[in-house]
């Protein structure tokens, strides 16, 4: 079997010119890349992350645990990975995804795994990943605000969202809504609880009382209820309640989506009766949608990007000073699904 050795003598270059074109860690000229890659393949070089273990007494390997439910991960989960997966690779590090079954962390999977550090997605109060993985005394970070009670100080990626929310209400405020019901995530999900904090502030400091029933929670992902999440509560809000709603956030586009066809099956018009704005969504998608849907784009990808580079100070793979509490910034994108009381988006 062919060595780094083999492969550096016969490409004429050194081990270590070799080793950055397979880790990425330093750039190499596209000329010299393309020409370890190809005497690689003529002698059926392949890297061994297990070599490269037993001297670094490192697995070159990271743990990204989500969880999930019966259904395909959102394109915010895929954006998500995809910014994990490229940013570890820059450091030659691979990734385990673990999806764990929602509300069923049964077994000590992710820790048994053999991996130097793990990326948290999604925090629930006391969150049975995050016990685990501190009980075993892995290093991780989280993308999410955490909620355990015997669990301090861990560094967070997030989107700030009390600023979050402020904007949408500020926005909405600013469009002459005042019955605005709030599709929220789901109750346990620590993004929630900062969410709907953030929601009752927003309104209180415009003079507009927040009424219960005008915020919601996503079902539990194996529930009936969670495929229509979103068309049930804007049934239920407009007839069973006979509510006055002039707008609606939603947390996902799914959940968008679903509001939309229950407005739509009553007759109503998106916006000119009931405005909406997405919190979390296929950005692609909601352009295509009619009417348009004016979101909020959370940087999925660099949210991905930044929990990497934070685990990786962690490690002590990358030096220097870097803050613990890393906020990904977010803007509104302005389409068409949201219009002032009463009126239109052409």
């Amino acid at each position: 079997m062919a060595k780094i050795d083999d492969v550096a003598r016969q490409a004429g270059v050194s081990k270590g010119t070799v080793s950055n074109v397979f880790s990425q860690k330093r750039p190499a000229s596209k000329k010299v890349t393309e020409r370890v890659l190809n005497v690689a393949r003529e002698l059926n070089y392949v890297p061994n992350h297990i070599a490269r273990s037993l001297v670094t007494k490192k697995t070159m390997a990271i743990g990204l645990t989500i969880q999930h439910g019966n259904v395909f991960f959102s394109t915010f989960h895929n954006q998500f990975i995809n910014g994990v997966v490229l940013e570890a690779s820059t450091f030659g590090y691979r990734v385990l995804l673990d999806m764990i079954p929602s509300q069923e962390v049964k077994t000590p999977s992710l820790a048994s795994y053999p991996i130097d550090g793990a990326i948290v997605l999604g925090p629930e109060e006391e969150d049975e990943r995050i016990d685990l993985l501190h009980r075993n005394r892995i290093p991780f970070v989280t993308v999410g605000r955490i909620i355990n009670s015997n669990v301090r100080d861990v560094p967070t990626v997030n989107n700030d969202n009390n600023r979050i929310i402020r904007d949408i209400c500020g926005y909405l405020i600013g469009l002459g809504h005042s019955d605005i019901m709030f599709l929220n995530a789901g109750l346990r999900k620590t993004v929630s609880l900062e969410r709907t904090e953030a929601f009752v502030q927003a309104l209180r400091e415009h003079q507009i009382e927040p009424q219960s029933h005008m915020i919601r929670y996503m079902p539990d992902i194996h529930s009936g209820e969670y495929m229509n999440y979103g068309y049930d509560e804007t049934v239920h809000a407009l007839i069973a309640q006979g509510k006055k709603v002039t707008a609606i956030i939603a947390d996902d586009d799914r959940t968008a989506f679903s509001a939309m066809n229950a407005i739509k099956g009553l007759g109503l018009d998106v916006p000119g009766d009931i405005s909406i704005f997405v919190i979390c969504g296929d950005l692609a998608m909601m352009s295509q949608a009619t009417p348009s849907l004016t979101g909020m784009d959370l940087q999925p990808s660099e949210l991905g990007a930044q929990s990497v580079k934070l685990l990786m100070h962690e490690l002590a793979v990358l030096e220097g000073v870097y803050d613990d509490r890393w906020i990904v910034d977010s803007k509104i994108i302005e389409r068409n699904s949201c219009a002032s009381v009463g009126g239109r988006v052409d």
